[in-house]
């Protein structure tokens, strides 16, 4: 693999996702079925293809997020384990006559290598090479490389990434949380609740907007059309000397406007965070009050874009 540098962050982040899981989707119709169950284009995706994919209520509140690896001979559910429990209850309860299996690949796990992506495909594809799958997957926003390998062949695998990359090294998951929120990334369940519209989260890039059917789509489509959204994610930045606890909450002319949801002290940008707010705090550079006597100022996302422009 070709170095992967950065003028912020030279060589790459090297990591196992432990937290996350595979899930073989196999059966004749497993397209279809998936197709209508979550936001991504499943139909339409080629061999190699990685689709961004949110799993929904009929109302639109967000259950899970995943990416779907398109093989040949199976959907590769990329999803986080926890999450998959309650995705794979969600997915049963409304599997009736289709030919449709999950089958859960303990045997494997995903290598992600943060920088830019210099030696694979476009953004949101992979390549089969030595018995492992390549993809250019910008998970966390920022460029990146997913690697999904055997489980005992993890760290064979991650000691060859730091040889051959200068300027490489391991890195936890505190690191992977202020790259997320540099770019402005929602994490389900910690950025959103059960209650949270998929549109209000930002979520954007996992909605398939030209496709057919599928469940929650009716909300979905009557918040584009109409501009009906009254609550959205934007970024923070905070004046305060430590950073603030998730659930902190923002006032705006006495009035709360929403409540800190992810926060962490970044190297590029200082003390930063993520909230939902109402639409009455959209306007970037508004200085919202942070609790008792802090202040959290309104950020475009992402970060890299609104606070060096």
């Amino acid at each position: 693999m070709a170095p992967l540098e950065t003028s912020d962050r030279p060589g790459a982040g090297v990591i196992a996702l432990d937290s996350r899981i595979i899930v073989r989707v196999i059966g004749d119709d497993r397209a279809s079925f998936l197709h209508g169950m979550c936001t991504a284009d499943v139909k339409s995706a080629q061999f190699g293809a990685i689709l961004p994919a949110l799993f929904l209520t009929e109302h639109a509140h967000v259950i899970a997020d995943a990416f779907i690896w398109v093989t040949g001979d199976a959907l590769l559910l990329d999803i986080d384990a926890d999450a998959w429990t309650r995705t794979r209850t969600h997915l049963e309860r409304l599997l009736v006559a289709d030919d449709v299996e999950f089958e859960e690949a303990g045997t494997l796990v995903i290598i992600d290598v943060e920088g830019p992506a210099a030696a694979v495909p476009a953004p949101w594809n992979f390549i089969e090479a030595g018995g492992a799958r390549v993809g250019n997957l910008p998970r966390f926003g920022g460029p990146a490389v997913s690697m999904i390998r055997p489980r005992d062949s993890v760290d064979s695998t991650i000691a060859t990434i730091l040889a051959k990359t200068p300027g490489s090294r391991r890195i936890d998951t505190s690191e992977l949380e202020a790259i997320r929120i540099e770019n402005g990334v929602a994490r389900v369940g910690v950025d959103t609740t059960d209650k949270t519209i998929a549109l209000e989260a930002c979520l954007n890039r996992s909605i398939s907007f030209n496709k057919g059917c599928y469940l929650g789509q009716e909300t979905i489509e009557r918040a584009t059309a109409r501009g009906g959204l009254k609550k959205r994610m934007f970024g923070l930045k905070f004046n305060t000397a430590d950073v603030p606890q998730a659930g902190a909450i923002l006032t705006l002319e006495g009035k709360e406007v929403g409540r800190v949801t992810s926060s962490v002290r970044s190297p590029r940008f200082g003390e930063i965070g993520l909230a939902i707010l109402h639409h009455s705090a959209w306007t970037h550079g508004t200085e919202l009050k942070l609790g008792e006597d802090g202040v959290a100022t309104v950020s475009d996302l992402p970060f890299a874009q609104s606070l060096t422009s």
